[in-house]
């Protein structure tokens, strides 16, 4: 599990990414998917997942069709 007493970790190399209470120091996607009827055998089951971006980057090079992406002008 990628979420452990408050703590994130990254689900592709286990590197802490950032504890409950404390500055984010670094960014991270999370990844929620809730399986419905159509699945092959995941019906009803929540999974989520956290990636650091070099596990991202990794992640992006094995698929067949790239992300699609945008430059964004102002940052949160």
């Amino acid at each position: 599990m990628s979420r452990q007493a408050g703590t994130v970790y990254c689900n592709g190399c286990g590197r802490r990414l950032c504890r409950e209470g404390a500055p984010e120091q670094v960014d991270f996607l999370t990844i929620e998917k809730e399986w419905g009827y159509f699945s092959k055998n995941k019906d009803g089951q929540m999974h989520r997942l956290d990636l650091c971006e070099e596990c991202y980057d990794r992640l992006v090079q094995q698929l067949f069709i790239a992300p699609e992406s945008e430059e964004v002008t102002e940052l949160f």
